[in-house]
């Protein structure tokens, strides 16, 4: 079996991102992939039009993505991880920053509805169009003992 090379996972503090970029990152360590680690934002907007904003949103987010990654993984991970901030709706910018990626690692925050309460809207949309496979990680499941946060 071909190992994968490239794990593309999306981080945004939350415990659940947490979960799933350690998983992501143990998975790379095994594989010998590299990480992506995408972090989504964009302008709020309320009926179709978004308001005036001084603040730099962008700048924002890759100031939560390293301090997520910091938190997570020390300053020295054990394998390569790539951050990136791209503007867009999650789901959207999760799928295509997969586009040709061997895996798409999310987390679960379990919000709305049946498949909701199971995957999360952002994964239930992730594993349902990308055409990868898709990992989605609950948060608060039981980590083996010997398992340590970073």
């Amino acid at each position: 079996m071909e190992s994968v090379s490239r794990i593309v996972v999306g981080v945004d503090g939350s415990p659940s991102s947490k979960e799933a970029l350690r998983w992501a990152v143990r998975q790379a360590e095994l594989t010998g992939a590299e990480v992506e680690a995408v972090f989504a934002w964009h302008y709020p907007s309320a009926y179709g039009w978004a308001p005036s904003v001084d603040v730099d949103l962008e700048t924002l987010a890759s100031r939560a993505l390293a301090d997520t990654l910091t938190e997570v993984l020390g300053t020295a991970p054990a394998v390569t991880v790539h951050p990136a901030v791209r503007e867009g709706i999650t789901a959207s910018v999760l799928l295509s920053a997969a586009e040709g990626a061997d895996l798409l690692v999310v987390g679960s925050r379990g919000h709305g509805g049946f498949a909701g309460a199971l995957l999360g809207s952002v994964g239930q949309h992730c594993v349902q169009h990308a055409h990868c496979p898709v990992v989605v990680i609950r948060d608060g499941v039981h980590r083996n003992s010997s398992e340590t946060d970073a």
